[in-house]
């Protein structure tokens, strides 16, 4: 049975049935023994030969006038085999008088109503037919069946939906975009009011923003404040494995659309189908992305009249649209939704946590301001992490523990304890930690130091943790000269301890090298090429394109980097080891402890200075 447009069967059932049913039928084709065809001639002679008379032979006559004869006769060997022998209709009197005086038994049969075998062969093969197609047709064709791929896959929403009890109440933390999409959800309560000054709506509006912002979230709320017909629908569902099905579906999915008028269309994922057609990162090979992009660019300002229409669509690679999806007329308006501020972070937490039960003393405004760079769904995955663990420990209610431990794993990963480790590895660890941390707080420009512990989490055998005290809006040149030292402190603390280096500081490695060639090729940040800047940083390219830069320049951007990462380790060497004193405590301490917040460690050093 099919309810709500959802096959609620089980899909290997029918398929053996159907399986059965073709199995049955070739089976009985194959094991039914053929009789042999006789002609009447040839019978009399078997009859006079002596090959029939042991055995009873069926006289059959239906009443459409088809009359035969069947029955066993001997062949040479002794062996019997299966005869039949058609004959005209009316004349079979003088043979049935010529049997019997050869002594041969007759059993004369009257059948009515019978099917022949031909007929049975082919309401066999219509039956399966349809019952493939229903197959198929259910399990692969979506929308009509595997005739009907070109039909839209837009779901629809018209007001009563759950979906669409989402509004403007349940997005927090982008009040900025709110306010640019209101207008749109006004004009589709009161367009006359805003025909009557001239203004026209915008065809198209694109949200862009980083994944888990709410780009998706606020179409939603869209749609349930606006109370019209909402199509949703993913860039990656106009495709399939036919070239040309995406362009149908787009044109059928505007023409349904238009009857509904006025409506909104919510594409999410634009980029799948909106891709540049020519320059970089264009499309290449791929005409049916070409031919839905192009179907969509005509029907969103085309020839056409598309008017009570609003287009909304969501990506979070905006460099890698088409410029003609891109210019007034059809995307007219770019709603950027970046990561929450820090007064976003608190109306998101307060938002979320209406549905968790907290402890007293919890400051929600704390953790705004410990959760920098945190998207929405971040932040909300936080809050759902924190009331496992609460759950977990079974407490009545989630604390602030609870929650700072939620924000570490979900920034740092979780920690694992169960790792064991030698004697060894954990003092190599231990300076190599105190290392990073010695020089978090000795350095000025740097983020204040959060935690530090030696208990493995995620991949990292230690982690040396830094929240900044509130948005990181800009960064100066001092700041990444800065983590640039602490990157190289662990490095230079575990050969001080050691007198070796291990394979412990491969990640430190890389992000210090990451942050030098940016500086050089992307900042501008470098006394040698100044203010300028480079697309690439080798002079070697494939294909017939130039190089970004010349050779000449590839070798001096590598100095450079390579100038930056020198003068980070000399420095960061220099400052411990005139605070080498301070290096060991820490790293006792950490032995001992295994974790550490940055009070802990602040309040150590200072001892150390006393």
């Amino acid at each position: 049975m099919i309810k709500n447009g959802k096959n609620n069967g089980r899909p290997w059932l029918i398929a053996f049935i159907i399986g059965l049913a073709v199995y049955t039928y070739f089976r009985m084709n194959a094991t039914i023994d053929r009789p042999e065809e006789m002609t009447a001639l040839a019978f009399m002679r078997a009859v006079d030969a002596g090959e029939i008379g042991d055995s009873v032979v069926r006289v059959v006559n239906r009443d459409e006038g088809v009359t035969f004869i069947s029955g066993e006769r001997k062949t040479g060997d002794g062996a019997k085999t299966a005869f039949r022998v058609n004959l005209v209709p009316g004349e079979n009197e003088k043979l049935m008088e010529t049997l019997r005086e050869k002594g041969v038994g007759v059993d004369v049969r009257l059948e009515s109503g019978a099917i022949s075998p031909f007929v049975m062969n082919l309401l066999f093969f219509i039956g399966f037919m349809a019952l493939f197609y229903w197959f198929v047709g259910r399990r692969m064709g979506g929308s009509g069946g595997p005739f009907g791929m070109g039909k839209s896959r837009a779901k629809i929403l018209t007001g009563k939906e759950e979906k669409c009890k989402v509004t403007f109440r349940d997005v927090a933390g982008i009040d900025e975009a709110k306010e640019e999409v209101q207008e749109i959800v006004e004009f589709l309560k009161e367009p006359a009011r805003f025909q009557k000054l001239g203004g026209r709506i915008p065809k198209g509006v694109l949200l862009v923003g980083p994944p888990g912002t709410g780009k998706t979230l606020l179409a939603r709320a869209i749609a349930g404040e606006a109370k019209v017909p909402f199509f949703s629908m993913s860039g990656s569902d106009f495709e399939e494995m036919f070239v040309g099905v995406g362009a149908s579906r787009m044109r059928d999915m505007f023409a349904e659309a238009k009857r509904m008028a006025p409506c909104i269309v919510f594409i999410d994922e634009i980029d799948s189908i909106g891709m540049k057609r020519s320059g970089a990162g264009a499309l290449t090979g791929s005409h049916a992305y070409e031919q839905t992009l192009n179907t969509m660019l005509v029907e969103m300002d085309g020839f056409d009249a598309n008017e009570g229409v609003i287009v909304i669509a969501a990506t979070n690679r905006p460099d890698t649209l088409d410029s003609a999806l891109l210019r007034p007329g059809r995307f007219d308006r770019q709603v950027v939704i970046d990561l929450p501020t820090l007064k976003g972070r608190e109306d998101i937490l307060a938002l979320h946590g209406k549905k968790i039960s907290f402890a007293e003393g919890v400051d929600l405004k704390k953790v705004a301001r410990g959760t920098p760079g945190f998207s929405g769904a971040d932040l909300a995955n936080l809050l759902n992490e924190a009331a496992l663990m609460a759950t977990r420990k079974k407490l009545d209610g989630v604390d602030m523990a609870t929650l700072d431990e939620a924000r570490d794993k979900v920034l740092w990963g979780r920690e694992r304890k169960s790792a064991g480790f030698s004697k060894e590895n954990r003092e190599i660890t231990a300076w190599h930690e105190s290392g990073h941390a010695l020089l978090q707080l000795l350095l000025e420009n740097t983020d204040p130091l959060h935690k530090v512990t030696i208990i493995p989490r995620g991949r990292a055998l230690g982690s040396t943790m830094s929240l900044p005290e509130g948005d990181v809006l800009n960064r100066t040149r001092a700041q990444f000269l800065d983590e640039l030292v602490v990157l190289c402190g662990g490095r230079i603390a575990e050969q001080m301890h050691s007198g070796d280096i291990s394979t412990g500081a491969a990640q430190d490695i890389a992000m210090a090298t990451d942050t030098a060639r940016k500086m050089v090729c992307a900042y501008g940040m470098s006394d040698r090429f100044g203010f300028q800047a480079f697309k690439g940083q080798s002079a070697l390219q494939q294909g017939d394109m130039p190089p970004p830069v010349s050779e000449q320049t590839s070798r001096e951007i590598d100095m450079e980097v390579g100038r930056l990462s020198r003068e980070a380790y000399e420095r960061a060497s220099k400052l411990l080891s005139r605070n080498r004193g301070k290096l060991e405590k820490l790293a006792a301490a950490l032995l001992e402890r295994e974790t550490m917040d940055g009070d802990e460690v602040k309040a150590l050093v200072e001892e150390e200075d006393g």
